[in-house]
């Protein structure tokens, strides 16, 4: 007996986010994206900004291939925004997306790997090996790990260019939710999306290269935690946010990455599900209320110890906990 899914007879959307690319990596791209073993999709490249450039290179790299299209942006939104836009093309037809940033490399049968996963899954991701734009391999596997609810809201483990999920749940995700902070993301957003849902998976297989260079927005974490180092971009966050370098100031900027950025998240999760989960109940528990500090303090402990959460994001985030009691104490003095 074959135990192994079947693969979904299905057509998807890919969803390119593009700005600026380097011509090199982007034609590497598209080349492997092009010649994938599913070959039923389409590939949406949003250009956040100069399009005409975009679509000369898309026209010159792939001459003739209707697949990919370009949809052109003269404003330019960063990449959050950029990605939703591109989602909002999706078209009715299609059965599953994937995303894809613009300069990575996609192993030839990714999809094929991944989509039979979405017959019991709402998204599945798989691994990549870590490499420079040179070659060089940093990792041979980003290690992504499947962790609950509360545990992905304090360490995201989905990452956007590795995941493919179904189209329905375009309809939880869109709109993108706002803040105005760093943690502000999109694959992080439409990972918990689909642990509300209890409904995602993480397979081990190795399905492309992370390749990283100096333009990287977001990179792979390969470096162990420096106190020092994250001390210092604390501090020049608090600047810009906070304008200030104090350690209230620091502890409210990092309250509002943190725990500002999950209250966001579970609110608007909580407004667009029909029905309140299991994971959604167990998220919102942990999160609010007058115990939570007791219930997160414990959540930290145990994902520590269980090789669930590293220890930078733990430690931010108990940073994070002083700060919005900082924040309580600022609001309450005001109103006063």
């Amino acid at each position: 007996m074959n135990d192994k899914p079947q693969a979904l007879p299905s057509f998807g959307t890919i969803v390119l986010a593009a700005y600026k690319p380097d011509p090199a990596l982007f034609e590497r791209q598209l080349l492997s994206i092009s010649k994938q073993t599913h070959a039923n999709f389409e590939c949406v490249i949003t250009a956040d900004g100069d399009p005409e450039g975009v679509s000369r290179l898309v026209r010159s790299i792939l001459p003739g291939d209707d697949r990919f299209r370009v949809a052109g942006f003269g404003d330019r939104l960063g990449f959050y925004g950029n990605f939703e836009r591109g989602l909002t093309l999706v078209p009715p037809s299609a059965d599953w997306v994937a995303l894809s940033d613009q300069d990575d490399y996609w192993y030839p049968e990714k999809l094929e790997r991944l989509l039979p996963h979405l017959e019991s899954a709402v998204l599945v991701t798989g691994q990549a090996r870590v490499v420079t734009d040179s070659g060089r391999v940093v990792a041979e596997s980003t290690m992504r790990r499947r962790t609950d609810i509360c545990d992905l809201l304090v360490q995201n483990q989905v990452t956007g260019g590795l995941c493919v999920f179904r189209r329905d749940l375009l309809e939880v995700i869109l709109p993108f939710p706002r803040l105005s902070t760093l943690t502000q993301n999109h694959d992080h957003w439409i990972g918990v999306a689909a642990a509300a849902l209890d409904d995602y998976v993480i397979v081990d297989d190795i399905v492309q290269d992370y390749v990283q260079h100096a333009a990287n927005v977001i990179g792979e974490a390969t470096e162990s935690f420096n106190p020092l180092r994250s001390l210092r971009r604390a501090r020049e966050l608090a600047l810009k946010f906070e304008n200030s370098t104090s350690v209230p100031s620091v502890a409210v900027m990092v309250a509002n990455m943190t725990f500002g950025w999950k209250a966001l998240m579970l609110g608007t999760l909580e407004k667009r599900m029909p029905e309140r989960t299991h994971s959604l109940e167990a998220a919102s528990k942990t999160f609010n209320g007058p115990w939570a500090v007791f219930r997160i303090v414990a959540l930290l402990w145990r994902g520590v110890i269980g090789s669930r959460t590293d220890l930078g994001p733990a430690l931010t985030h108990l940073i994070g906990l002083f700060g919005r009691r900082q924040a309580t104490r600022r609001l309450t003095a005001a109103e006063s």
